[in-house]
């Protein structure tokens, strides 16, 4: 399995990160997860392109998250593409017929599914799912994925999408290849439902992660990776690195 980062910024904008986007591929499939604003062109950059990717999960509806979505859609009508699946927790059909009511001369376009999912289990563009609720200000699901034709867990990739650190996210995370965590904002930045450096470290301790990688940066920590990193290493001993726009990691069992 390969994980790309497409995207690891935030809704505040910083000229080398867009907004939140992950690509993942098995074999000949591949899996779009989150369509923030610069995902579409960040694809486009990829072998697989926007062509390439028929399915689309989101992990909420912020518009950090979701802002290329309809692009992504235009842009395969426009290629010639006639499907486009897009799979995510309860509201996102709403959000879609919101967005064709708007731009409705995408309506018909491409053949458009929609489909909702809960805290389950369930498979999707060749990948075994597991979903489970963060806290987030708004519904929000991290998730899990797994090859399925890999004997055991030991390859599994989790992307927290957004939402506070949790020892709920940490069990679900426990035993997988790669954790990509939000991480936004520094110790000294007050915010709520977002995790900071310690309190991420302090959920994490304990737990066998073969990699954790931070994303959805915010500008306020421009500067300040170190100073994050070794917050969270004070508490957790496992393998932590910040993420960046372009990153590509082969994922073995």
């Amino acid at each position: 399995m390969r994980l790309t980062f497409l995207g690891t910024g935030s809704a505040m904008p910083v000229p080398d990160r867009v907004q939140a986007g992950l690509l993942l591929e098995r074999g000949d499939r591949s899996l779009l997860v989150d369509c923030g604003s610069g995902v579409l062109h960040r694809l486009a950059d990829t072998e697989v392109g926007y062509e390439g990717v028929s399915t689309v999960l989101l992990t909420h509806h912020h518009l950090d998250h979701v802002a290329d979505v309809l692009p992504l859609l235009k842009a395969r009508w426009l290629a010639g593409e006639e499907h486009l699946e897009v799979v995510g927790p309860a509201g996102t059909k709403s959000l879609l017929d919101g967005l064709l009511s708007v731009h409705d001369y995408l309506d018909g376009r491409v053949d458009l599914s929609v489909r909702e999912v809960g805290p389950t289990d369930f498979s999707l563009a060749g990948f075994d799912v597991s979903a489970t609720e963060m806290t987030h200000s708004m519904d929000c699901l991290a998730y899990r994925f797994a090859d399925p034709d890999a004997d055991g867990s030991a390859g599994d990739v989790v992307f927290s999408g957004d939402g506070e650190a949790a020892a709920s996210l940490a069990n679900f995370a426990d035993g997988a290849a790669v954790l990509a965590h939000d991480c936004s904002f520094p110790d000294d930045v007050d915010v709520a439902t977002h995790p900071t450096p310690s309190q991420l470290g302090d959920v994490l301790a304990g737990h066998d992660i073969g990699r954790v990688y931070l994303t959805h940066l915010y500008p306020h920590t421009e500067g300040r990776h170190e100073e994050m990193l070794d917050s969270i290493r004070s508490r957790y001993d496992g393998d932590v690195r910040f993420a960046h726009d372009g990153l590509s990691v082969e994922i073995e069992p």
